[in-house]
């Protein structure tokens, strides 16, 4: 299944747990430090949130998928019709090992296209 992922940073990560906890009647699927997702049900969505200094400002958008082959033929899609693209392999950031490609909408929006390999130690920045 895939689903539209969401990176917020947030000012206040327990705050913040807390309060989407309740919006979305889900608990978080990873809690790490200064970390926290989301995969939540209805409305399919996977909410990141990355504690920052300034929060309410939004980090990245994404759709997570369920395998490589899915990143690669996106990446090929979005190749073939003109968009700039930049794969990452393996990359460890939000507490995951993910295959991704990026590209940025006209007003320098980042979108991933990614799937989850396995679990890392490392938060690291998300995005571009």
């Amino acid at each position: 299944m895939a689903r539209v992922q969401l990176a917020l940073r947030v000012s206040d990560l327990d705050r913040a747990v807390e309060f989407y906890s309740r919006l979305f009647s889900t608990p978080p699927a990873k809690v790490r430090p200064g970390y926290a997702n989301f995969a939540i049900d209805q409305p399919p969505l996977k909410l990141v949130l990355i504690e920052a200094k300034e929060g309410g400002v939004l980090d990245h958008l994404g759709v997570e998928v369920d395998s490589v082959d899915q990143v690669v033929d996106a990446s090929r899609e979005f190749e073939a019709s003109g968009l700039p693209t930049r794969r990452e392999e393996e990359v460890e950031c939000c507490y995951a090992r993910q295959d991704k490609v990026w590209v940025s909408d006209p007003d320098g929006i980042p979108w991933e296209w990614y799937t989850v390999l396995g679990d890392s130690d490392r938060l690291e920045p998300a995005c571009c």
